[in-house]
């Protein structure tokens, strides 16, 4: 079976994955009253799916780096699109450090957060995690739009 093969499946398994937890999140016990506030059964389950999916995409990205290095071994070469691997790390790596930056301004000032069960969370972690969530979203929407543009082919050079 090819790479590319196998890679389209497991990122179908895992889209499928992350629908099914989601839509079981919101209809499996998503208004469970627990005092005057709402307690889903279901929030540890995708918390862990949210923390396993973390660590894979560490380690996937992480193996990732170590192959293509090994690869280009120091080698700039231009890929199909006419753009050196380089400048594909370099705003790769912006867009993200960005991303974090936004989501650190929109999150700065976040109040102490505390449960219904009594269960404490201090301003500064809330802030954290409001960092990643909105790196995540910046970095999903412009992700989505790559992948359009990508497969209108404009940016692909024709061999000659």
């Amino acid at each position: 079976m090819k790479l590319e093969k196998l890679s389209n499946y497991v990122l179908y398994a895992i889209s499928a994955i992350i629908v099914l937890s989601f839509l079981a999140f919101f209809l499996i016990g998503y208004d469970n009253p627990e005092g005057d506030k709402n307690a889903p059964m279901l929030t540890g389950y995708l918390l862990w799916l949210q923390y396993a999916l973390g660590i894979i995409a560490c380690v996937l990205m992480i193996w990732s780096v170590v192959v293509s290095a090994r690869k280009s071994s120091g080698s700039d070469e231009v890929k199909m699109t006419g753009i050196p691997g380089s400048k594909i790390v370099l705003v790769t790596c912006a867009i993200t450090i960005v991303s974090m930056i936004v989501g650190l301004l929109l999150g700065l000032g976040e109040d102490d957060f505390t449960t219904s069960s009594g269960s404490f969370t201090p301003g500064y972690m809330v802030t954290l995690v409001d960092v990643f969530m909105w790196a995540m979203y910046i970095l999903a929407v412009v992700s989505v739009i790559a992948v359009v543009i990508s497969a209108t082919g404009i940016f692909v050079q024709k061999k000659k």
